[in-house]
């Protein structure tokens, strides 16, 4: 029987999110010193997760599987904007996860292609994978086998990890929080939290913009 051991850094930005808070020496020390041991690092194709992959000085082989979903036409456009003018269409894509009325991927396309993702990876040595908080979030569907509609309520904070064991043909799933804060001041000419990407993670949290 196959047994897989998979580590997930989540790599979600938000102000104060990885990009700012990996900055600090001792942030940085312990962030890495919070990884469990791993054979092998894999991370999205995202220039994000290799910067955080750069600043842990963890050698990451990307793969395109784990790219973040595609928000379309709303990608960095301030969700009180798309609240105003597509009300319907951003109430339907928090409640159905078939929908992508923003012309990218729907939550259920990107949980398929996560757990195919899963479903192919072999036996053996612990892999460590950095990641957007959405894909994180997909994966935690297959590994709980849980509805997809679920996807929005599940909690993964910026720099926490996610550990997926599947053993005699079961998954488990263990969340260890980030170990720094999860919010810092903002810096001079900073934008303010409320468009999508940067806002992922608030809506990974509360399952709702």
């Amino acid at each position: 029987m196959v047994t897989v051991r998979l580590t997930m850094l989540c790599a979600t930005a938000t102000p104060g999110g990885p990009d700012r808070v990996l900055e600090n020496e001792s942030v940085v020390t312990a962030v890495r010193a919070a990884l469990p041991p791993y054979a092998r690092a894999l991370r999205a194709p995202s220039a994000r997760c290799a910067r955080i992959a750069g600043a842990l000085a963890v050698e990451a082989t990307p793969e395109e599987t784990l790219r973040d979903l595609d928000y379309g036409a709303w990608h960095g456009r301030p969700l009180r904007d798309i609240a105003a003018k597509d009300p319907h269409g951003l109430s339907a894509w928090l409640t159905d996860p078939e929908a992508a009325p923003h012309g990218g991927e729907s939550v259920a396309r990107l949980c398929d292609r996560t757990a195919a993702w899963l479903t192919a990876l072999p036996g053996g040595p612990v892999l460590l994978a950095i990641a957007e908080a959405a894909v994180i979030r997909a994966a935690l569907v297959h590994a709980l086998a849980v509805p997809a509609r679920a996807f929005w309520q599940l909690r993964v904070p910026s720099l926490s990890t996610v550990t997926l064991t599947l053993r005699e043909g079961h998954w488990t799933a263990r969340l260890t929080p980030p170990p720094v804060p999860r919010r810092l001041p903002p810096t001079a000419g900073e934008s303010a939290p409320g468009t999508l990407p940067a806002v992922r993670e608030r809506l990974c949290l509360a399952g709702r913009p």
